[in-house]
């Protein structure tokens, strides 16, 4: 892996020859924080962040036809917004899940199978710790800012192509807004 790398956790060597695209059927969580930072950064590319966003059981990005992430650009293989992109793409290949038994956030790295950038990342114990250390936070603040009920959708996302890679308690603000004892 190249040490060549746009911001502390993405790697494009790996990510850009990849045909299984993250940005391909992920629907990335956004607060209203996020989206307004989004919104802001796409206004100085002289774009417009109008009819990006979905509001559901959770905001995320709009995909287009293909199941490709509006903010995901074809033609260079990069995020429009990389430099603001949502908590969720900038942790990538880790992900989480809450243990609400044990009040845990658990920490999961997606298989090489679906991730080639996850294959190298974890071969390098090294970059994989500094990987692991930088998107910890993102999570953190994601689970921190999103309110219960996205957060409760969110988790029932099945992701069966992840193992575990770690785990910290839960901030207390997000124990009392699951109401985890």
């Amino acid at each position: 892996m190249s040490d060549d790398r746009t911001g502390k956790t993405y790697s494009f060597d790996v990510c850009s020859e990849c045909k299984l695209m993250c940005c391909q059927g992920a629907y990335p969580p956004l607060t209203a924080k996020r989206k307004k930072i989004i919104s802001a950064y796409l206004q100085t590319q002289g774009t417009s962040s109008a009819g990006v966003f979905v509001e559901g059981a959770y905001s995320h990005p709009v995909a287009d036809a293909q199941e490709y992430c509006v903010l995901y650009n074809k033609d260079t293989g990069k995020c429009r917004v990389h430099a603001v992109k949502p908590e969720t793409c900038v942790a990538g290949p880790i992900t989480f899940d809450i243990n609400f038994q044990a009040g845990k956030v658990e920490w999961f790295l997606k298989k090489g199978s679906i991730c080639a950038f996850a294959q190298k990342l974890y071969a390098d114990g090294a970059k994989f710790k500094e990987h692991f250390e930088a998107a910890k936070p993102e999570i953190t603040r994601l689970i921190c800012e999103l309110d219960a009920e996205a957060l409760r959708a969110i988790l029932k996302i099945p992701e069966p192509e992840t193992f575990k890679v770690g785990e910290n308690e839960l901030p207390l603000e997000v124990r009392k807004k699951l109401r985890i004892a």
